[in-house]
């Protein structure tokens, strides 16, 4: 039997996977799968927005800028420096301009990372490594970063503490086109930060509220199916219980049914044996006397072929008596019965049986169960000296947890399955055919086969948990 479902799913105290409700499996496992989707979709929703807004912000003001620092600028094209009077013009725009108020530093840059007019005058003349910004300036891109202060050149920028968008304008060259300066400033951008901070804000809980509602509705649907799942598994839990009990009760009555019926079978065994019996032999004596008075030769062959079929009928009888009849079955233990039947086999037939028990002594076995397992042993030494020659017969009997196993086996010719014998045997067998239905009647079952090296094996297995 198996245990209830729902004593598996009371609480939420037994953490073992397999033990939780289709309902809160998914609930695990679709919440850990949200979570992850929540956080993977939320970064890259925000660091989209932000990547666009900072794009767009570049632009606009590189834009702006370009369109005052390009005229100023036009002097570096085939020149590596500024003059004084341009480096003031640059200045004015930055000090003057309403958007120049924005600005907290600058720096022009010429090809080779030399800076050549900067707001601190200190690294103008200096040389540093292009930065990866800095170099797809030069080929014409506008490009930009919130907060990335960390090149050699920013140390001023960084002592300001402040949030700066730092954006790189390439300066073209008003007739040709080409680039002949990159402009470097450091915006102000605490607005923008603030902006970008609620923009993350809106764009999280706009991910977060479409996934738990998808998971909210998910979860209503796998709760209706657990719960229909878990009511129906209870059903058939309760309907297997009762199956299994009136499957009991089943066995109890077959058990009980064919105790009765081999108690009626010993009943009629004794009648024919005290009965028939004993007037078959009283014929048999007058025929004897009626033999000597009789001097007529035609008339003793007459009395002397009654006098056989007299005799053949007694042996009939007493045939199916003994076939009829079974020991003190309540008394004796299973083991003394099945002793006793391979003993007395082997004296009826001449075939000597070699019996194994493995079974502990003092093992308690219900009539029915006795009774079973001794017609099995009758009928299959029966059949294993018919049809196996009585060649090496053993007799087996072993307990496995609740299982009862019982085997004959011989070493004969084998036993193909077309030859196996349905009806009752001349020696007061009952036959495999009514054997397999007592056997299964109790909840067993009866398998024959052939065995390495020759020889057939009959085995019962019979579940003590079912029989009574």
């Amino acid at each position: 039997m198996q245990d209830n479902p729902e004593s598996l799913t009371d609480s939420w105290g037994d953490w073992r996977w397999e033990s939780l409700s289709l309902a809160r499996q998914f609930a695990l496992a679709g919440g850990t799968v949200m979570l992850v989707a929540i956080l993977a979709v939320g970064l890259w929703v925000s660091g989209r927005i932000e990547e666009v807004v900072v794009r767009n912000s570049a632009n606009t003001t590189a834009l702006y800028m370009n369109s005052f620092l390009a005229p100023v600028l036009q002097g570096l094209t085939g020149h590596d420096s500024l003059g004084p009077e341009q480096r003031l013009e640059v200045a004015k725009l930055f000090d003057e301009t309403e958007l120049g108020q924005r600005i907290a530093s600058f720096k022009i840059w010429q090809k080779g990372g030399i800076v050549v007019d900067s707001s601190n005058p200190e690294l103008v003349g200096q040389q540093f490594e292009p930065t990866e910004n800095l170099v797809l300036a030069w080929d014409g891109e506008v490009r930009a970063d919130l907060e990335q202060t960390s090149d050699a050149e920013d140390v001023a920028e960084r002592a300001l503490g402040l949030p700066l968008l730092e954006i790189y304008a390439p300066i073209r060259n008003l007739h040709s086109g080409e680039v002949i300066a990159v402009a470097e400033f450091y915006e102000i951008a605490s607005d923008l930060k603030s902006d970008l901070v609620k923009a993350r804000l809106a764009s999280w809980g706009a991910v977060a509220a479409v996934m738990v509602a998808i998971g909210v509705s998910m979860f209503a649907i796998v709760l209706r199916g657990s719960f229909t799942i878990d009511r129906q598994i209870a059903e058939l839990t309760s309907l297997s219980a009762r199956n299994f009990a009136l499957r009991i009760r089943a066995q109890g009555a077959a058990g009980r049914v064919a105790a009765l019926s081999d108690s009626t079978l010993k009943r009629i065994g004794a009648d024919l044996h005290d009965g028939p019996v004993q007037l078959l032999g009283f014929a048999a004596l007058r025929l004897d006397a009626l033999r000597a008075r009789t001097f007529d030769l035609k008339a003793q062959d007459e009395v002397d072929a009654v006098e056989r079929a007299v005799r053949d009928a007694m042996g009939e009888i007493r045939s199916i008596s003994r076939g009829l009849s079974l020991p003190d079955i309540e008394k004796l233990p299973l083991a003394d019965l099945l002793l006793s039947l391979a003993r007395g086999h082997s004296e009826r037939t001449g075939a000597s049986v070699e019996f194994n028990n493995t079974v502990q002594k003092g093992t308690e076995f219900s009539v029915a169960v006795k009774t079973c397992a001794y017609r099995f042993a009758q009928e299959g030494l029966t059949n294993a000296w018919r049809h196996g020659n009585g060649a090496d017969q053993e007799l087996e009997m072993e307990l496995s947890g609740d299982i009862l196993l019982l085997s004959v086996r011989d070493r004969g010719p084998g036993l193909p399955e077309e030859s196996v014998s349905t009806k009752p045997d001349t020696d007061g067998g009952m036959g495999l055919a009514g054997l397999t239905d007592r056997v299964e009647s109790l909840g067993g079952r009866i398998d024959i086969r052939n065995r390495r090296g020759g020889g057939a094996e009959l085995v019962m297995s019979l579940d003590l948990k079912g029989a009574e």
